[in-house]
């Protein structure tokens, strides 16, 4: 097989493969194989039609076209290995000529293959980023916020008469409607006024509204077999209850707390106000970081990839006509696959590897903000094929953390912010008070991106294992046909060279103790009563 590339655009190159009939021999033997058994020929058992047979009743053509289409990925891969290139996304395959039509073993199999490639991406210098956040400072109100979160822990709710306002708690009926049909309907629904956490619109129906009375509202539905369809929603406020606070007093921290008084409490809670607020700073460098990184580093991205990512973004939300949207998706995409390549390319550059614990940290805290178990959250990912993809946002994490400890992070009073807490794996050089701070850090961290990174890792899952060749051969361009990449690969937006990891092996469970065998059993029971009945008859015996 001899093969050349061509340069089309800095992300897009055009393979040009010329395979011998001798190596197209072995799949044109395979077809005829597969055909013999599909076909039913008078006279001779299924699998067992001789060629000349199949070219009568079938034609050589329909043989040749199933040779070519099924040697066509294997010409592929070893190209791309030949020239050391990276595919993303669909190929698309033009086939040029097919020998052995005339009927004679010779001849040369000659295709073009044009599909998009991995940018080259060269690194700044981690050292030349520097970026300012702002300061931090704890306030008496900041202390007053923990501890009225804390109160609300411990706080009872209580009917009251009056309309419902924000943050009251409230017990409803509600059903919802499209087209004048009933789609959906829930009963005694307990729900939290002002979180947000149900349909658009509802916050704003319950203001104001008072036990016994009903309302309706229009909203968009976001999820199901009705989703981006409007709706009509009715419902039925049954209680209104709001929350009574305990006291904040010495009883009430040492019923909340290890600390005998209110003062030891809140002095407590000021320094979980200050991690938290060092967490909240050291994010925001984070970020600015990497957008430092993003603006230093110039990286082209693949106009078919964004295309084909932006249309099945639209298809799953059934926007497809709207144009702003359009925009506003083909923007975030290509920063998305923009920041990908070029994370990859730090992880490459850093010889980044992911250990087993790291990827079970990471799955347990997306599990969390999915509400999930981590085992069935696993299980899901590794159905869905997508554990390299998470393997891969893990390594970019980490890569990431690479590049944060070479820049530098001051606050805009020109003090060196510390970033331990993200650069630092867990457990090294640091005492248990910073272990648990770094752990503590890197678990909101996580949680802090954790729906981004499934955004992600959907956006161009498995773009690399995608490129196959088309599976029909023909004359004219036709896309190639998608192999199932998300078996295989899921690397986050484009990341298109992805690693593939061991799933985390599960533990073994405790043998279990071998249950005394039943016939043992009875044989032990026979045995006593024998012994009783041999008692018995010597007993009479005596007597």
């Amino acid at each position: 097989m001899k093969s050349s590339v061509e340069n089309l655009e800095p992300t897009r190159v055009k393979l040009s493969i010329e395979a011998p009939y001798a190596e197209l021999k072995p799949s044109i033997d395979e077809a005829y194989k597969e055909i013999a058994k599909q076909v039913s020929v008078p006279g001779f058992r299924a699998g067992k039609v001789p060629a000349r047979i199949i070219d009568q009743r079938v034609g050589r053509p329909a043989v040749l076209q199933e040779a070519v289409n099924n040697s066509l990925d294997g010409f592929f891969r070893q190209a791309i290995d030949e020239h050391d290139i990276t595919p993303l996304g669909t190929p698309e395959v033009e086939i040029s000529e097919i020998p052995g039509l005339d009927g004679k073993e010779e001849g040369t199999l000659s295709f073009t293959i044009e599909v998009d490639v991995k940018p080259e991406v060269k690194l700044p210098e981690y050292s030349s980023l520097k970026v300012e956040v702002e300061p931090f400072e704890v306030t008496e109100a900041d202390v007053d916020a923990q501890l009225d979160e804390l109160r609300s822990r411990f706080g009872t709710l209580k009917t009251v008469e009056r309309p419902a306002a924000k943050d009251d708690f409230v017990t409803l009926d509600l059903s919802a409607s499209v087209d004048g049909e009933e789609i959906d309907s829930a009963s005694d629904i307990s729900y939290q006024v002002g979180a947000g956490t149900m349909l658009d619109g509802m916050d704003e129906a319950l203001d104001g509204l008072s036990a016994g009375e009903k309302t309706t509202f229009e909203t968009k539905l976001a999820g199901g077999e009705h989703a981006g369809e409007d709706a009509q929603v009715s419902i039925e406020l049954k209680a209104v209850k709001e929350r009574e606070l305990p006291t904040a007093d010495d009883d009430f921290a040492q019923l909340a707390s290890e600390f005998d008084t209110i003062a030891e409490l809140r002095e407590d809670l000021e320094k979980q106000a200050a991690s938290q607020k060092e967490f909240e700073q050291g994010v925001q460098a984070r970020d600015k970081v990497l957008e430092a990184l993003i603006e230093a580093t110039d990286v082209p991205v693949p106009a078919k990839l964004v295309e084909e990512e932006v249309n099945r973004h639209l298809e799953q939300e059934n926007r497809t006509e709207d144009d702003e949207h359009r925009a506003e998706v083909t923007a975030d995409t290509e920063k998305t696959l923009r920041t990908q390549f070029i994370l990859d390319e730090v992880v490459e550059a850093a010889d980044v590897e992911v250990s087993q614990p790291e990827l079970i940290e990471y799955i347990i805290s997306a599990a969390q903000q999915y509400g999930m178990n981590p085992n069935e959250f696993a299980q899901a990912l590794d159905a869905q094929g997508q554990v390299p993809a998470i393997v891969s946002e893990v390594g970019r994490r980490k890569g990431l953390a690479a590049v944060l400890a070479e820049a530098t992070v001051v606050d805009t009073n020109g003090k060196t912010v510390d970033m331990t807490a993200f650069t630092t794996p867990q457990g090294e050089g640091e005492d248990e008070e910073a272990t648990q701070g770094a752990a503590a850090a890197q678990a909101a961290a996580e949680a802090d991106e954790a729906d981004e990174a499934a955004a992600g890792a959907e956006s161009a899952a498995g773009a690399e294992a995608e490129a196959k060749p088309a599976k029909k051969a023909a004359p004219k361009k036709a896309p190639a046909k998608k192999s199932e990449a998300k078996k295989a690969a899921k690397a986050d937006a484009a990341d298109d060279e992805e690693k593939t990891a061991k799933k985390p092996a599960a533990k073994k469970a405790p043998a279990k103790k071998a249950e005394p065998k039943k016939a043992d059993a009875k044989k032990a029971d026979a045995k006593k009563s024998d012994s009783k009945k041999s008692d018995a008859k010597k007993a009479d015996e005596k007597k």
